[in-house]
């Protein structure tokens, strides 16, 4: 399993972690599946045109300023008889026409890894200079940028990773690891109440987290001893607004309370300023750029 660093966001019994290392069997299994999806064994054009003796070095070049995020699992996307020497690590940024890692040993293999690599790694290092930018905004506040679960099926781990890289915190890294009410829980359930009486029965010390968008629900959440709460799409105004009324209530000490839906880089400062402990963000994840590197042949050994 993956190693979680628990440095948190702690509010009462709600727990958010930063997944700040992939295991190196995951990647392995993760990278080779991708391999097989691509027909890598198959490569007709590599596999005809270069003979199984060459060996090359080949530089990861960085196209534009970026946080870089993927440098540390270099490693484990190629055989080890190929050499990594890395020359950036993750979180560090990365300047244009600067080589992050260079890669030595058979050509055959290099190329046909080279565009699953590229793409994995420009993935992540948009990921990571997204939330960097966001985490940058909110950085004079004690505010935390979170992700949400909106992922690419399969790149889960990855992409989690990747805004750890870039300083902010993860969400439920899966379904299993904290309950959050949303809004089909309630329709589904029968209301507010018996959702969150459902599992306070069932299970009584697992946190709860509510997702609420009305000021009443809040009230009834909190009267039920909710640890925490998600306001959804509540503008800047409305959101300072309920954390008066959080901390104002009995049940109000120590209660985790987030933003989230359309904040983007022009908004998360006045979300900061609420006092609201956290934003979740789905455009971390879904409406990132890739960063532009390319892989370029520095030698050739016969």
């Amino acid at each position: 399993m993956s190693v979680i660093d628990r440095v948190k966001v702690k509010r009462n019994k709600l727990q958010f972690s930063r997944l700040t290392n992939l295991d190196d069997h995951y990647v392995r299994g993760k990278i080779e599946s991708f391999l097989i999806e691509d027909g890598s064994d198959n490569d007709v054009t590599t596999n005809h045109s270069i003979d199984k003796s060459m060996k090359i070095e080949a530089a990861l070049i960085i196209e534009e300023e970026c946080v870089i995020a993927g440098s540390s699992i270099l490693p484990h996307c190629f055989p080890k008889n190929i050499i990594i020497e890395s020359h950036i690590m993750d979180g560090d940024i990365g300047k244009v026409n600067d080589i992050v890692a260079k890669i030595r040993g058979s050509a055959r293999t290099i190329l046909k890894r080279e565009r699953v690599v590229l793409n994995l790694m420009q993935r992540l290092c948009g990921i990571a200079t997204k939330t960097q930018q966001y985490v940058n905004h909110t950085q004079n506040y004690n505010f935390k940028v979170l992700d949400t679960r909106k992922m690419t099926p399969g790149l889960r781990q990855f992409e989690k990773f990747a805004v750890a890289v870039g300083g902010g915190y993860n969400h439920r890294l899966d379904l299993s690891s904290a309950v959050l009410i949303k809004d089909n829980h309630i329709i589904s359930a029968g209301g507010l109440e018996p959702a969150v009486k459902n599992i306070q029965k069932s299970n009584p010390a697992i946190p709860i987290e509510l997702e609420v968008d009305t000021l009443k629900q809040l009230d009834q959440g909190l009267d039920m001893n909710v640890d925490g709460f998600l306001l959804d799409n509540m503008s800047p105004d409305l959101v300072k607004k309920a954390i008066g009324i959080v901390n104002d209530h009995p049940n109000g000490a120590d209660v985790f309370v987030e933003a989230s839906g359309g904040i983007n880089l022009e908004t998360i400062g006045s979300y900061a300023e609420t006092g609201v402990h956290a934003a979740s963000i789905g455009s971390l994840t879904t409406k990132v750029k890739n960063i532009d590197l390319k892989m370029e042949i520095t030698s050739i050994n016969e």
